[in-house]
């Protein structure tokens, strides 16, 4: 069975949305295998290029939707 979480970085700087999005991605449980970053787009786009070019050994790819203010991370079991 496969599960989805969102995480919503609006209002945060870039080192916040880094900070809480490593802790989210260390605490998720294994059986939650999409990530949904929401990210926003009209405010500027430092967090989405963090975001996207961000790496962690839970991330097996990213998919660049046609939503520009998400990203989504498929992830690896732990």
């Amino acid at each position: 069975m496969s599960f989805s979480y969102s995480l919503d970085l609006h209002g945060h700087t870039v080192e916040s949305a880094r900070r809480l999005l490593t802790e989210t991605l260390r605490s998720l449980p294994a059986e939650v295998r999409e990530l949904e970053v929401i990210h926003g787009y009209h405010q500027g786009t430092a967090i989405r290029e963090m975001i996207r070019s961000f790496k962690h050994p839970r991330i097996e790819r990213k998919i660049l939707g046609m939503n520009q203010g998400s990203t989504i991370f498929e992830l690896k079991a732990k």
